[in-house]
């Protein structure tokens, strides 16, 4: 049986990888390549298929042309397995990915189901993804038919890229936590 020494750091080093594994949805999400930079090791692969195979760095040299021309992405994480062993651990991790993007006809929307098959490695302390490879189970393209001007958009806040982001002065501030409620 492990000890409380090795149960924690297993559970520090889980809680840092489902952390990256976020991370990455949201720089995806925002379209901040440096954010995105920062999550792989330098040296690392990341495979989506017929899009791209290659260095992480290339790939995110790469993603602008594919993610500017989308008004909206939304990449959500569900189910992630994670099998560690020691500074390095394999995942698979479960995700819907949302992009809207203008087509030939107007407005459509490709919804992806599929999944990450990953690899992450501690290095220096610090958990990164060294080899990340998607796998498409399936996708729907359709017209669009979301609102950007609902009822639930009048006077919220709305999401934008990098910086301009409701979220961006949200973390840079303390999140609100001082703020009379």
């Amino acid at each position: 049986m492990a000890g409380e020494s090795e149960v924690l750091q297993e559970l520090q080093a889980r809680e840092a990888i489902r952390d990256l594994v976020l991370r990455y949805c949201r720089a995806i999400d925002r379209k901040d390549y440096a954010a995105l930079s920062a999550l792989y090791h330098p040296d690392a692969i990341d495979d989506h298929g017929a899009m791209f195979k290659g260095q992480a760095g290339d790939f995110i040299a790469w993603l602008p042309e594919m993610l500017e021309a989308m008004e909206a992405t939304v990449h959500s994480v569900s189910n992630h397995l994670i099998e560690i062993s020691g500074d390095t651990a394999v995942g698979e991790v479960y995700c819907q990915a949302y992009h809207r993007y203008p087509g030939e006809e107007g407005m459509e929307e490709l919804v992806v189901g599929g999944r990450y098959l990953d690899r992450y490695e501690q290095r220096q302390g610090e958990w990164r993804f060294s080899y990340r490879k998607i796998v498409a189970d399936w996708n729907e393209i359709r017209p669009s038919r979301t609102d950007f001007t609902g009822p639930m958009f009048v006077g919220a806040a709305t999401g934008a890229d990098r910086l301009s982001d409701p979220s961006a002065a949200w973390f840079a501030s303390d999140g609100g936590v001082s703020a009379d409620h």
